[in-house]
């Protein structure tokens, strides 16, 4: 199981990693894992500011549909627009090609919150 060391996680299995203000996000290799095949993935929270832990999206696999929750507060700016056409990027590259949004975040201090790779390392028993 791929955990980088340099992203920061959620109890919710999402990973972040940020650049100046603006945060990418996506799913991590655990998550993907244990949804499956990943069929779709439908984000329509474009341009709408959000509170840390809503809501921005679903993700289906072939078997369930599961909610994407906001790892911190702020704006979603950019979906992965390739995700439309190849869903299953998320599967075969979950940290790179198949990252699902990018947001800019307002409130710094969230981060603290966050899970190092090494507490989402015990969090999955990895």
């Amino acid at each position: 199981m791929n955990i980088p060391a340099q992203l920061k996680y959620t109890k919710d299995h999402e990973w972040i990693s940020i650049e100046g203000d603006i945060a990418t996000v996506g799913i991590t290799d655990f998550a993907q894992g244990e949804l499956g095949d990943i069929v779709y993935v439908e984000v329509e929270t474009l341009d709408e500011t959000l509170e840390m832990e809503e809501i921005f999206g679903t993700v289906e696999a072939v078997k369930t549909v599961s909610d994407l929750f906001l790892p911190l507060s702020g704006e979603i700016i950019e979906f992965n627009s390739a995700l439309e056409d190849e869903p299953e990027k998320v599967n075969s590259d979950p940290y790179g090609e198949g990252w699902m949004i990018k947001m800019r975040y307002s409130d710094a201090s969230q981060i603290d919150k966050l899970l190092s790779a090494e507490a989402y390392k015990e969090l999955v028993g990895a």
